[in-house]
């Protein structure tokens, strides 16, 4: 029973999302739960966990130097790239290229661990994005948009503590102390964990209905091949150099999956609101083709 409802995820998140954008008044007073559901999976991750997965890891360091490169040098070059080619107005170019430039977002961690990823290599690193990214991130826009923007570093930091870190440590901490009396209760966890992700989503998408009624066709074509991009790179580069396939599927949810509410925040401060619409969109659709990928990768053998 539980097997069958996660692997209908995609099913339930599409549904959904339509629930909320013709209904976006069910979804929008829940935005202040999605911490919370993001730290309820975090630690349901961290019950299948042990501190060892992440000192194997940290002994290991190619995948995760390998991850960063490509998430910092890839996916603004083809924002870059693709806002040419299809000739995007200025806004438009800036809020795809910020997007690029973003660090990991916290819900490729939760894809990761339903497409059965490495989990402790996702959540390295997120996290090691997320503290490059206060360089990075002003960096590459000075050199593709050429202005400089300032990223909140303490909120960042502040978030990924809370969010990742801290519900991760203590599901870890309780795997390792009761890990022997959890054999039933770890199994509940990916069903959690869909109904978290798929709640949020269509909080996501609630919260955008305005700006996302608002977006041409060019615009999600231009998004939809960003994040294509994204995974095939993430997932086939890796591959060709000899990286087992776990570890592929990780690198491609990592390198695919940006923190585009972070960018979509930063293009309202620095361009305007239209260099939000690239962020919004994305949000949408990484999780949705994420939710797609994690459904199939669980399943294949």
């Amino acid at each position: 029973m539980i097997n069958k409802a996660t692997k209908l995820f995609p099913v339930w998140a599409i549904l959904l999302s339509i629930v909320a954008y013709a209904i976006p008044s069910l979804f929008i007073p829940l935005k202040p739960s999605l911490f919370f559901l993001l730290g309820l999976v975090m630690f349901g991750m961290g019950i299948s966990l042990r501190a060892h997965d992440f000192l194997r890891i940290l002994k290991s360091p190619k995948p995760i130097i390998f991850g960063l490169l490509l998430q910092f040098l890839c996916m603004p070059f083809f924002a870059w790239g693709i806002s040419t080619w299809l000739q995007l107005p200025l806004a438009l170019a800036s809020g795809m290229i910020l997007v690029g430039a973003s660090p990991g977002g916290t819900a490729s961690n939760v894809i990761c661990y339903l497409a059965k990823g490495n989990v402790a290599l996702s959540i390295t690193i997120t996290t090691f994005s997320t503290l490059l990214a206060v360089i990075a991130m002003p960096a590459l826009s000075l050199l593709y948009l050429g202005k400089q923007v300032d990223v909140p570093a303490m909120k960042m930091l502040m978030d990924i503590v809370k969010i990742i870190i801290l519900p991760v440590t203590a599901g870890i901490i309780v795997n390792q102390l009761f890990g022997r009396f959890l054999s039933s209760t770890k199994q509940v966890f990916p069903l959690i964990s869909v109904f978290a992700i798929v709640l949020i989503i269509a909080i996501i998408v609630a919260l955008n209905q305005p700006r996302l009624g608002s977006i041409g066709l060019l615009l999600v074509g231009a998004v939809a091949l960003h994040n294509a991009l994204g995974l095939f790179t993430g997932y086939w580069l890796p591959r060709a150099l000899g990286m087992d396939r776990q570890t592929c599927k990780t690198l491609a949810i990592e390198v695919g999956m940006q923190n585009s509410g972070l960018a979509a925040a930063l293009a309202v401060k620095y361009f305007s609101p239209l260099a939000a619409l690239p962020g919004a969109l994305f949000s949408l659709w990484h999780n949705l083709t994420g939710s797609l990928l994690a459904s199939y990768w669980s399943r294949a053998k």
